[in-house]
């Protein structure tokens, strides 16, 4: 279908302005508030109580959208699984922590599992599927491909539970994780369109769901994502990344995710090594920042600014 990418993200847009204002008031009758945690940033107490889950408002625009076009782009299907998949395991999460009132939410063992489960049926398809080659194209080398062969499997479940933790991690802020994800979104599409990959419906699905979100999870946010919306958007940016045969290129596209990580990780290791230091005033780093007298806005400007070039210069790097 011609103009699909952007008929995907109009549809899904709609979908998501739609939905928001019926969702929101619901998650706030059945008291689906957001818990803060006490060690985080003092600024974030004012947000106690505001609904959480609004990723379900993301995963059932990004699926509808994608049904329609289903029959016409078979490739999506991989990717809609994924999606839905690790949002599942992140609806479970929320609710444990929301209704029955667990402040840590699924065990680390339980959400890793859901995890490695989901992330195995897409591993097992690439590597049986005829539709998409298992080979990496590495950036700035014009076209050449890495083929690791059975070591693909490690680097895969590296890849794709790095990533997904990583988009979680981002999901801190009012906007950031939204802002950030529909520019990797937008550059997939464009990759997608330029490539003729026949999965550029389900990535305009995520730059309009996105979107319409972000209507209501800017600052101040009226609605947060929760692990509902962040590990389903993990999932895709993971799947997609590699049905482009792209994983290497999350690197720059996520560049955000990838810090985000990395100094969550220092954060902790650096504490237990000093017994009690910090490396950072807080972390992921996106609160180091906040502490650091940034505000809100201005992080999530700075951040989607960064991605926004890092994205242009992993296009020139194809």
């Amino acid at each position: 279908m011609k103009y699909a990418a952007i008929i995907s993200v109009l549809i899904s847009f709609a979908i998501s302005a739609v939905l928001c204002p019926i969702l929101i008031p619901f998650l706030r009758k059945l008291k689906f508030g957001q818990t803060i945690r006490e060690e985080g940033p003092k600024g974030h107490a004012k947000k106690s109580g505001t609904p959480t889950m609004g990723g379900l408002a993301i995963i059932i625009s990004i699926s509808v959208t994608s049904l329609i076009f289903v029959k016409d782009y078979p490739k999506i299907i991989p990717i809609l699984f994924t999606t839905v998949g690790f949002g599942i395991v992140g609806l479970l999460d929320d609710f444990i922590k929301v209704v029955l009132k667990r402040s840590e939410g699924l065990k680390p063992y339980q959400k890793l599992a859901g995890q490695l489960l989901i992330a195995g049926i897409l591993c097992y398809y690439l590597m049986t599927s005829d539709v998409v080659s298992t080979a990496m194209i590495i950036p700035f080398t014009g076209g050449k491909t890495l083929e690791l062969g059975w070591f693909f499997v490690p680097a895969f479940f590296i890849i794709v539970l790095g990533t997904d933790n990583g988009v979680n991690l981002t999901d801190g802020l009012d906007g950031l994780c939204t802002s950030v994800t529909i520019l990797v979104a937008v550059f997939f599409t464009i990759v997608s369109m330029g490539e003729k990959s026949g999965i550029d419906p389900i990535t305009g699905a995520v730059v309009g769901s996105l979107l319409g979100f972000l209507v209501f999870n800017a600052y101040p946010a009226k609605v947060f994502m929760g692990d509902t919306g962040s590990l389903a958007l993990g999932g895709f940016v993971a799947s997609t990344a590699f049905m482009l045969q792209m994983p290497i290129f999350i690197l720059l596209v996520g560049f955000i995710y990838f810090v985000e990580t990395v100094s969550d990780i220092l954060q902790v290791a650096y504490f237990k090594k000093t017994h009690g230091k910090r490396l950072f005033r807080m972390a992921p780093i996106h609160h180091h920042f906040e502490l650091g007298g940034w505000s809100e806005t201005r992080i999530v400007t700075v951040f989607s600014a960064v991605t926004a070039i890092l994205c242009l210069v992993a296009y020139m790097a194809m």
